[in-house]
């Protein structure tokens, strides 16, 4: 029913912009995928799935009070999914993460500069400039 996907839509915006929340959404619907299935197939589920947390994650959700605010609260996060020590959670983490960033420069190019690109850089630019 249309309330229940409301619901639903607005407790997950909530929790994507809390400390952590990007990770606990992401780590709540990826973790522990394809451990049932055959390798090939179960590979292919698990990207359909960092596929569609990368896109939900691209969405300003309509609670929120403006795309900047999103990108400002979100991103870091994003960036963060980068530095998932375990190889095996990594994996999906960075899919979902790379996935993300892609889906963010192409709908909306200067914000994901500002909060994705410019700090992801920023190391190697300082490197240069030195």
């Amino acid at each position: 029913p249309a309330w229940l996907r409301r619901l639903c839509g607005q407790l997950l915006s909530e929790r994507l912009m809390r400390p952590s929340g990007v990770q606990a959404v992401v780590r709540g619907i990826v973790e522990g995928t394809g451990a049932g299935g055959a390798g090939a197939e179960a590979a292919a589920v698990d990207w359909r799935k960092c596929d569609a947390v990368a896109k939900i994650l691209a969405s300003c959700p309509q609670q929120c009070l403006s795309l900047e605010d999103y990108y400002r609260l979100v991103c870091p996060q994003i960036l963060d999914l980068l530095h998932i020590q375990d190889k095996l959670t990594a994996r999906q983490f960075q899919r979902v993460a790379t996935t993300t960033l892609l889906t963010m420069a192409k709908e909306h190019p200067q914000l994901a500069e500002k909060h994705l690109l410019q700090p992801l850089l920023a190391p190697l630019l300082r490197c240069s400039e030195t």
